[in-house]
């Protein structure tokens, strides 16, 4: 088992112990270090010990820039430190009411590309052993970009197409109808670009970090476990901004100063969104567990512990 997988065993079994670590983890100064140091501070995670004592921004540096089945350093833009930077400015600019299809579009197709970005590469990679990524998946994830894009901008294309003019359908298709369309996308996106690890399983270890075989019943819980937080992550981006500024636009302030609602609704939903990345990432262990009659029955006959642990990826 990987020294990552190892420390998130010790460290990050509880929901609080987690959103300790992952707070730490998404310092963005993180991107700064070079392969070596990647490299060395994986090393050094392996004895948990000897970090501690003498290293101890090395786990931090394994845990957020390196993959954990592979063992290798994950792509500079798609490693957890950059989620917040890059997609910040994307989400804000998705949530804009817009005043025509084309630039809905425009900011869904690059949201959603880069989080088939990020989901494809913080994906359990257990069962591919160095294979490349195949056409079949590249051909997945570019239908899956395409959807969820037109689907994003689906409250804009039909303002236009049903030449909706009432004030109270505008709000309901601009504020209401993304808080569920952008939780079931993230839900999606997520499911459909890591369906290779329901089809063909991930690795499963046992209580010593064993590895045991693949899982499909692992794969699937795993992406159900990845797909549901990041449901959680953009559908409650969605819901808190687009509610508070429903609610200061029947105040007198907003009604006399309409402009101030724009900075209002930037402002939080970049707030919420960087709150809500560490607790949605906190959600389920990275380490996830498995019961043992859950499991295939070829993995059951070859352990005697009552369950397995498992990479959830991210």
């Amino acid at each position: 088992m990987d020294p990552n997988l190892l420390y998130w065993k010790s460290q990050g079994q509880s929901f609080f112990g987690r959103l300790r670590i992952w707070v730490n983890l998404l310092d963005p100064t993180s991107l700064l270090s070079s392969d070596a140091e990647i490299e060395k501070a994986h090393a050094l995670l392996g004895t948990v010990e000897k970090v501690k004592e003498k290293d101890g921004p090395a786990p931090t540096l394994s845990l957020s820039s390196v993959h954990a089945d592979s063992g290798a350093a994950l792509p500079l833009v798609f490693r957890p430190p950059a989620f917040l930077p890059i997609s910040a400015p994307l989400v804000v600019a998705s949530f804009l009411p817009h005043s025509s299809v084309k630039p809905a579009l425009f900011w869904q197709f690059l949201l959603q590309s880069y989080s088939a970005g990020f989901n494809y590469s913080n994906r359990n990679s257990s069962a591919e052993e160095g294979k490349k990524t195949s056409l079949r998946q590249l051909l997945l994830i570019a239908g899956t970009v395409s959807y969820a894009t037109c689907a994003g901008a689906l409250p804009q294309i039909l303002i236009n197409r049903l030449g909706v003019r009432n004030s109270s359908v505008r709000t309901f298709f601009r504020s209401i109808l993304p808080i569920p369309l952008s939780a079931a996308l993230a839900f999606f996106n997520v499911f459909t670009v890591r369906s290779d690890e329901s089809e063909s399983g991930i690795q499963v270890y046992d209580s010593n970090g064993n590895p045991v075989g693949l899982s499909k019943a692992a794969g699937e819980k795993a992406v159900r476990e990845t797909a549901l937080s990041r449901a959680a992550l953009f559908g409650t981006t969605a819901a808190l901004p687009n509610l508070l500024v429903l609610f200061t636009q029947r105040t007198r302030l907003f009604q006399r100063n309409s402009l101030l609602a724009a900075p209002l609704r930037h402002i939080s939903v970049a707030i919420v969104l960087g709150l809500m990345i560490p607790v949605s990432f906190s959600l389920f262990p990275q380490l996830g567990t498995i019961r043992k009659e859950k499991v295939e029955e070829h993995l059951r006959a070859a352990v005697n512990e009552g369950q397995l642990y498992y990479h959830r990826g991210l």
